[in-house]
């Protein structure tokens, strides 16, 4: 049962730290949102150091973490079962914080039937929010040998994304579709002739398939110009990413909204008067060596801060 399955929430102190930053609870209540709640780290620590007029708005598209939400008996949290770019249907400059935690969790990894995994035998599914779209398996029925390349290519950065994708359209026609991870793991390490040290082949498969599949990349972008609209001037943008793709994304709108640019809209443009961005960058924090040692899957995470300026 999944009370088995346990996650430790990355970055927890020094995303909540940065979060709330030098703002102090007073008598004006101020709301804040945890976009992907996952399993509630982040939510359990900010409810602890918020005020009592303060708000905590959570949400999460996976029915089972939605399930957990509700376990916490707070008066001042709620949760939305909803894809975290609905945070823009918020009110404008309504928000003094919002908390971005990218990917997968671990009870979503360690579950064999999620499909997240290449580690254990499962369904091939995938799906963020198993209530709604198709799995990877039914996606993979249908798929031409061109599309899975680029998937794998584009989400996976796999160098031999092709012959993966040729291998899987082979399995298909002789033997019908690939439903299960430890077939789709077997195909992808038939097919990858070198291996990176210390990583399983499939791992970049897995990886691409479960962002395609969740339009991850598409719906990260949507969700920070939610946040954008959103933020109070002085609140935070906090985003923690586990990948190259997300935090690209995630680097490349910071610097679009932060750094100075002339506007010509104002009549001073041609004298080169620069007009304030909308983010002031605060720039990144990494894990620490004691927290990666202590959870492997701190490895890769980068969290990147930013804030709202003031009109």
């Amino acid at each position: 049962m999944e009370a088995s399955w346990t996650h430790t929430t990355v970055l927890l102190d020094e995303a909540v730290a940065a979060l709330l930053g030098p703002q102090a609870a007073g008598p004006a209540p101020r709301t804040f949102v945890d976009a992907t709640f996952g399993r509630g780290g982040h939510s359990r620590l900010l409810l602890a150091r918020l005020g009592p007029q303060d708000r905590l708005i959570a949400f999460d598209r996976d029915p089972e973490a939605v399930a957990a939400a509700a376990q916490i008996a707070d008066a001042r949290f709620s949760i939305r079962h909803q894809p975290f770019h609905a945070l823009g249907e918020l009110p404008a400059a309504s928000v003094a914080g919002v908390l971005m935690d990218l990917g997968v969790s671990s009870p979503q990894l360690d579950d064999p039937a999620r499909g997240f995994s290449f580690r254990s035998d499962g369904p091939l599914d995938m799906r963020m929010d198993t209530t709604r779209g198709a799995s990877v398996a039914e996606w993979l029925a249908s798929a031409d040998t061109t599309t899975i390349a680029e998937v794998i290519r584009d989400y996976g950065e796999e160098r031999f994304a092709v012959p993966i994708a040729k291998a899987i359209a082979a399995r298909r026609q002789e033997r019908g579709p690939v439903s299960t991870t430890a077939e789709l793991a077997r195909i992808v390490a038939g097919a990858v002739k070198t291996r990176e040290p210390g990583k399983d082949p499939a791992t970049r498969t897995f990886q691409a398939f479960r962002i395609f599949i969740n339009a991850e990349l598409e719906e990260l972008q949507q969700a920070l110009n939610a946040a954008l609209h959103v933020l109070a001037p002085g609140g935070r943008l906090v985003v923690i990413s586990f990948h190259s793709l997300e935090d690209r994304i995630v680097k490349q709108f910071i610097a679009r909204h932060s750094r100075e640019a002339v506007d010509r809209r104002s009549p001073g443009w041609m004298l080169g008067q620069a007009a304030a961005m909308p983010l002031r960058s605060l720039g990144r924090v990494m894990p620490s060596a004691a927290e990666v040692a202590a959870n492997p899957r701190a490895r890769s995470a980068v969290m990147r801060v930013a804030e709202r300026r003031a009109a």
